[in-house]
C-alpha cells in the first residue's frame, strides 16, 4: 500500500512541475484524492458490495469532482493534473503511466451490456477536454489532443486532434532522421517539423526537406557517374549556405512558436 502511495507521488514530480513536495501532492491534489478513492471503491466492487463501492464512488466524485466507475480498471502511476469534470466509465481500462486533464470523458456510444468504453495503453496523454467515446484502444504512447472526440481505434505513438478525431502518425524514426540532416545542411533550426507539431506547415516543410533529400542524393550519383566518365564537371563546390542568411527565418519562426 505505502509502496503504491510512493509510487503515485513520484508520478506527480514526474508530470507536474508546480508539484514543490510531497505533503502538497497528498494535501492539495484532487486527481491523487479521486484514484486512491477508486482504489478503495474498486475493491468493494470486486467483492460483489455493488451498493458500497458506488457510495465511496459517489463521496469521490463529491469531493473531487472527478467520477471513476468503481468498475473501471486503472493501471499504475495513473495521473489525473488538475481533474475537475473527468468522467471514467464502468468498462473503461486505463495502463499504467497515463495521463488524463480536466474535462476528460471516457463514455460509451451505447446502452448494451459489455465492453463499451476505451482502453488506454500505456504511456498514454488525453488533453483537456477531449473526448474518447466507444469500446476501442488507444494505443500506447498515443496523444488525443484538447477537445478532440475520438470514437475510433488510435495507432501506438499517434496524435489524434480534432472533431471528428483525425490520426496524425509519427513520421519514423528514420524519416525524422533524414529531415534533420538535410534542415542542419541548408543551415537553419527546422523547427516546423517536429513531430510534436501536426499543422499544415510543419507538412510542408517536412516534404520540401524529402524532396531536397532526394534531389541531393541524385545529384550526388550523377556527379559520380561523371567522374567515372572522366569528367572534371562536379568538381566545382557549390556556394555555401551561410547561417546569417536564414536568420531572420529562424527569428520569425521562433516569434511565431513562442
Amino acid at each position: 500500500m505505502f509502496e503504491r502511495l510512493r509510487e503515485d507521488i513520484q508520478s506527480v514530480f514526474h508530470r507536474d512541475p508546480a508539484a514543490r513536495n510531497a505533503f502538497e501532492v497528498l494535501t492539495c491534489y484532487p486527481g491523487m484524492h479521486a484514484i486512491w478513492i477508486h482504489r478503495l471503491s474498486g475493491a468493494l466492487w470486486g467483492m460483489g458490495w455493488k451498493w458500497l463501492a458506488r457510495l465511496v464512488s459517489n463521496f469521490g466524485r463529491w469531493l473531487t469532482g472527478i467520477e471513476i466507475h468503481p468498475g473501471a480498471k486503472v493501471g499504475r502511476r495513473f495521473f489525473i493534473d488538475h481533474g475537475m469534470g473527468i468522467v471514467i466509465g464502468e468498462t473503461a481500462e486505463i495502463g499504467d503511466d497515463v495521463t488524463l486533464y480536466q474535462g476528460v470523458t471516457l463514455g460509451g456510444t451505447s446502452w448494451n451490456k459489455g465492453k463499451r468504453h476505451p482502453t488506454l495503453e500505456d504511456g498514454v496523454v488525453v488533453g483537456a477536454g477531449a473526448k474518447v467515446l466507444g469500446p476501442f484502444t488507444v494505443g500506447a504512447g498515443a496523444k488525443v489532443g484538447s477537445n478532440a472526440v475520438v470514437t475510433k481505434a488510435v495507432p501506438a505513438g499517434a496524435t489524434v486532434v480534432g472533431i471528428p478525431g483525425r490520426i496524425i502518425i509519427k513520421s519514423d524514426d528514420e524519416q525524422e532522421a533524414k529531415r534533420k540532416a538535410m534542415a542542419e545542411k541548408l543551415g537553419f533550426d527546422a523547427y516546423g517539423v517536429s513531430e510534436d507539431m501536426p499543422d499544415p506547415v510543419a507538412r510542408a516543410i517536412g516534404q520540401l526537406l524529402d524532396h531536397l533529400q532526394a534531389v541531393d542524393g541524385r545529384l550526388e550519383g550523377m556527379c559520380g557517374a561523371l567522374k567515372d566518365l572522366g569528367s572534371n564537371y562536379c568538381a566545382q563546390d557549390l556556394p555555401a549556405l551561410r547561417e546569417e542568411d536564414f536568420a531572420g527565418v529562424k527569428d520569425k519562426g521562433d516569434s511565431q512558436v513562442g
